[in-house]
């Protein structure tokens, strides 16, 4: 089963160009996939492709046993965040149900453009202690399935960040 939310977006435009946003995927019902080496290493490939074939780069990423973090940046002024999620998520979905016959990802997601008082590498170190908060690990960089492709993220993930996801700090979108 499916879970479905009615979904809060911003408008289309919010999305466009260089614009920095924190994206949190959840496994359908929260099953937990991607604890599966296997899987985990088809979505991270598939996620650093995605990445590539529609510019963006990505500050952080980390793939958690039943859902994924990513902080990306459109790196052009044609980029389009939506899509590079909608593309994710289907690559992978598609494989994953073809693979196991079983829907990978929830119907929505979560989303949240940085603000100019957000720091990138504030929210990075979110994102790469997640693992440790979840009890997977002692430290951020022990987690196989973290990185950045901008960050040194081994060096700056020793910087326990005290930003929190937006749907975190009041109620889950729903």
């Amino acid at each position: 089963m499916t879970v479905h939310r009615k979904v809060r977006r911003l408008p289309h435009h919010d999305y466009l160009g260089r614009q920095t946003c924190f994206v949190t995927i959840c496994c359908n019902q929260r099953f937990k996939y991607l604890r599966e080496q296997v899987t985990a290493q088809r979505v991270l490939s598939s996620l650093l492709e995605c990445a590539a074939d529609l510019s963006f780069l990505l500050h952080a990423f980390c793939l958690m046993p039943d859902h994924v973090h990513i902080l990306a940046e459109g790196i052009h002024d044609r980029c389009d965040l939506r899509e590079f999620v909608r593309l994710f998520k289907q690559r992978t979905a598609f494989a994953f149900r073809k693979q196991r016959g079983l829907a990978l990802w929830e119907m929505s997601y979560h989303d949240h453009v940085l603000r100019s008082s957000d720091r990138v590498e504030a929210v990075a170190c979110y994102i790469w202690w997640n693992p440790v908060r979840q009890k997977l690990c002692a430290h951020p960089a022990e987690f196989p399935y973290s990185g950045s492709q901008t960050i040194d993220w081994i060096e700056r993930s020793s910087l326990d960040a005290s930003w929190s996801a937006p749907w975190k700090q009041t109620t889950k979108v729903s």
